[in-house]
């Protein structure tokens, strides 16, 4: 009886091999040859949409198509926004994220791949403005009005950093630099990165010269939370591209001095 059931349970588990494998992600995408990636169009220099195109490019671009060529399958851009961004990954609408600030509030429902680089995030307002606000605690006052965008991580972080002020939350396809840009809000917060794209692009934006950058935060892909082969992979392409130094060409070829 005893080896009646051992015999059972073997061949349980070596069925439930195969399925468990045949669920994963990384499956669905070298049997139908399609990598599908959800990405927001609209965080420069990391994915940018060309309107008139239908394309998209910047630095996650590059890095995505890199990742479908090593898989040996094509890319396609989903487009996603800020508030569905995680519920995108639990519907299976697309298999993996562009770039995303890693939080507790987001890992609670989608899992992350390891971190590739770090951001931090920096106020801006508008520059007639200058010289009226120095540091954070020149926002931090019941007469300033920051903006932010619906499902971003500077949405929560604004009410952390900056209590006393008023918060106002746009919804995508709206940015919350175009608030300040239209004079309909006072700053906003966002990350280094997209900082400097944003001032060259707007002239009538400027950086608030603070003393310090705030939340730190590692950038990462968003993907399947029960997944752990795809985790395993990504991670895998990830680890063996830092070593690379395919990273580093990324940042310096998008101008990413964080």
């Amino acid at each position: 009886m005893k080896l009646l059931k051992s015999a059972v349970a073997a061949a349980i588990l070596a069925l439930a091999a195969p399925v468990a494998h045949a669920q994963s992600a990384l499956n669905e995408i070298l049997t139908s040859g399609v990598l599908k990636v959800g990405t927001t169009g609209d965080w420069s220099p990391m994915t940018m949409k060309d309107v008139a195109t239908n394309s998209y490019k910047g630095y996650d671009i590059d890095m995505m198509t890199q990742l479908a060529a090593d898989l040996g399958v094509k890319v396609e851009f989903v487009p996603a926004d800020w508030k569905t961004l995680v519920s995108g990954i639990t519907a299976g609408t697309y298999h993996v994220t562009g770039s995303a600030g890693m939080s507790p509030a987001r890992a609670k429902a989608a899992g992350f791949s390891l971190p590739y680089f770090t951001v931090a995030n920096v106020p801006l307002i508008n520059k007639k403005d200058e010289g009226k606000y120095l540091d954070w605690d020149d926002l931090n006052k019941p007469e300033v009005i920051i903006a932010s965008t619906l499902g971003t991580t500077q949405e929560a972080q604004i009410k952390q950093f900056l209590p006393n002020a008023q918060h106002k939350t746009v919804e995508a396809p709206a940015r919350d630099f175009q608030e300040v840009v239209a004079g309909r809000a006072t700053a906003h917060m966002t990350s280094n990165v997209e900082a400097g794209q944003l001032v060259q692009k707007y002239p009538e934006l400027m950086i608030v010269p603070v003393k310090e950058l705030r939340a730190r935060t590692p950038i990462a892909m968003l993907l399947p939370q029960g997944d752990q082969v795809w985790i395993n992979y990504i991670n895998t392409w990830v680890t063996l591209k830092k070593e690379a130094g395919y990273f580093d060409e990324l940042k310096a070829k998008w101008k990413l001095n964080n």
